[in-house]
């Protein structure tokens, strides 16, 4: 089962970009519908890009010595080289040399798509802080365009014109410009069409142009992680037109597009937004949201009771919704109180199973919180950012607006839900558990002021390098070691790239954070995803798994006690994710132009409080000693 599952042709979306069946546009389908028109189709790079390259086993298993000399001593690292090399010369070759053979079979996808799909769809922890991640909107820059109603229509309708620009392959291709003077012009994308989907790629290499893998995003919307016995599965039903609205913990849904797949009217949109926040009804006494949160075997068979219930209908219609608004009914009181509501919130009014929720306070604060399994942090941004800047720059209402004449009461189904003893038992138990998890959690955030990336640019530094040598100082200032760290990087540029991972602790960071001197150091390509996968083809094969992944060395450099990430974006106010061991820290951070910015998460036994101070002192001394000022003891 699981070997067959590797070799699983990747699940296709709707047909976008050239040679796509495309819907003729109706007379309503002006202006109002689409974010852009791009003379470039959607997907036509997708079937140029580059394959995902598999690295030699000399290299992967260098880079992982590499990587394990800052963390152990000489004996223990002695004995993690003799297993290396043991692993390289025996059982090692063997599974390198399936895995090659497999991926050659398979040039529709890449090597770790399958394997990375398995991980996080077998895995049996609550999605809620142990996947699940948020990113929290710069509030729109017009105050008064910050109401609730009137943001939650804009963004809602920006939303909706996404998805129909996305589908009509009227969506610009994602691409990373090196030279944007020569690659990101008209002259250029005039050029580009005509040139054959399967050449395309090469044809924005020449001007140093990167197309990026864009697979996943047909995933953005319609989609949900349903909850199975052993491996979750994922659905997409692209003929829904229907949002589903969450409220008090109350589940309301109604037609986003018509039966034309138009958008209704804005001001239609809002009268109903406004119906739902008009309802007077009480919160339910035992929320359904709660079970989403659950671990997955147990939130599985409880599914199962709920189907048999008489609520598939009900289910039916919150899996397969364009997206899930959620309108809270308070403002948020500061950052922290932001990544708390916006990472977990109370748990009633979020369905953590969508692709992704559309998170708007009662002070018109934004978020999106995105399930993981089905995609990475490059096709939510892109969502992202466009939202942003079509519901800021070309919003659908304006605050005076009006909303529509029309009987909402009709156009707007409350779902109601038939609960058992045993369902009301269930979501008793995963409140009881949900709120019990919640209060370990402690998250703080800091600001430095005092310079950015312009500033680390002038010093020809890169300006990642320098937040993570400061993470890297502050926890040796905390806690006197040097620790496993992850920052998890894009592999978009191949195709059905997913992530790799960098790994900032090094013996150069080590001796910077002892000495408080720089030292060169460099990262090249990743080693995790290899032996994952090599470790993953062995379980496939029923190989006994070889002596390298049972070394406690392997385990300690996995065990991730500093997990980072970073998404800078002019529309990004706040990211954040829990930590991902229960002894670790969870790492949001952003260089912006003039300042640097960290959000840090953990449980019990770590301190983010101090931590964060750690970080504050670590980026003061480098920047006394890049201006030739003496550091301070």
């Amino acid at each position: 089962m699981v070997a067959r599952l590797l070799l699983r042709a990747w699940p296709r979306g709707p047909a976008v970009g050239l040679g796509a069946p495309r819907r003729p546009l109706s007379a309503d389908s002006g202006r109002g519908q689409f974010l852009q028109r791009s003379i470039v189709p959607t997907m036509h790079y997708q079937d140029s890009l580059p394959r995902l390259p598999i690295p030699k086993l000399e290299d992967t298993i260098r880079r992982y010595l590499s990587a394990q000399k800052p963390l152990l001593d000489d004996e223990q690292f002695r004995k993690t080289e003799e297993l290396c090399k043991s692993f390289e010369n025996g059982i090692g070759q063997e599974l390198h040399k399936q895995l090659v053979a497999q991926d050659k079979q398979n040039k529709h996808t890449s090597y770790i798509s399958g394997p990375w799909f398995d991980m996080y769809l077998t895995a049996r922890d609550s999605i809620v802080l142990n996947f699940n991640p948020f990113m929290a909107f710069n509030p729109d820059p017009k105050p008064e365009y910050n109401d609730q109603l009137t943001r939650a229509t804009n963004m809602t309708v920006s939303a909706v014109r996404f998805m129909k620009t996305l589908r009509a392959g009227l969506l610009e291709p994602e691409v990373f410009h090196l030279n944007p003077v020569k690659s990101d012009t008209d002259t250029f994308k005039r050029l580009i069409r005509f040139v054959p989907s399967s050449l395309s790629w090469y044809g924005a290499y020449l001007v140093n142009a990167y197309p990026l893998d864009m697979s996943q995003y047909f995933r953005l919307f319609n989609s949900t992680r349903l909850p199975r016995p052993s491996r979750d599965e994922l659905i997409t039903d692209d003929k829904a037109r229907h949002l589903l609205v969450l409220r008090k913990g109350n589940f309301y849904v109604f037609d986003v597009l018509d039966q034309d797949g138009n958008i209704v009217s804005a001001s239609e949109i809002q009268a109903h937004l406004k119906y739902i926040l008009s309802d007077n009804s009480p919160a339910p006494e035992f929320p359904l949201a709660y079970l989403t949160s659950e671990n997955r075997d147990v939130w599985a068979e409880l599914r199962q009771k709920l189907e048999s219930g008489g609520n598939e209908e009900a289910l039916r219609k919150v899996d397969s919704a364009v997206f899930c608004l959620c309108l809270d009914d308070f403002p948020i009181k500061d950052l922290v109180h932001l990544s708390h509501n916006m990472l977990h919130g109370d748990g009633s009014n979020r369905w953590f199973d969508k692709s992704f929720n559309l998170i708007i306070a009662k002070d018109g604060t934004a978020a999106v919180h995105f399930e993981h399994a089905w995609g990475d942090g490059v096709a939510v941004l892109r969502f992202f950012n466009e939202v942003f800047k079509d519901s800021t720059q070309a919003p659908a209402i304006t605050p005076q607006g009006q909303p529509a004449s029309t009987d909402s009461s009709v156009a707007v189904q409350k779902l109601q839900f038939r609960l058992n003893d045993a369902l009301k038992t269930g979501i008793s138990a995963a409140k009881e558990k949900f709120d019990a998890t919640m209060k370990t959690l402690t998250i703080d955030f800091i600001q430095f002021h005092r310079g950015g990336k312009e500033f680390l640019k002038k010093q020809k530094l890169s300006p990642d390098s320098v937040a993570q040598l400061a993470f890297q100082m502050a926890f040796l200032r905390q806690y006197g070691k040097t620790v496993a760290t992850y920052e998890s990087c894009s592999t978009a540029a191949f195709k059905h790239g997913r992530t790799e991972t960098i790994r900032p602790a090094s013996v150069f960071t080590r001796r910077c954070s002892e000495a408080f001197v720089r030292e060169p150091s460099k990262h090249s390509q990743g080693f995790d995803r290899h032996l994952f996968a090599l470790r993953y083809l062995a379980a496939a094969k029923g190989v006994a798994l070889p002596e390298l992944y049972l070394d406690p060395a392997y385990r300690q450099i996995n065990h991730n006690i500093l997990s980072t990430s970073t998404l800078t974006s002019p529309a990004v106010n706040i990211g954040g994710f829990a930590p991902v061991v229960p002894d670790g820290f969870g790492i949001g951070y952003a260089v912006h132009d003039n300042w640097i910015g960290c959000n840090v998460s953990c449980y019990p036994g770590r301190n983010a409080r101090e931590f964060l101070q750690c970080v504050h002192k670590a980026l003061e001394d480098m920047f006394d000693a890049m201006e030739g000022k003496s550091i301070k003891t």
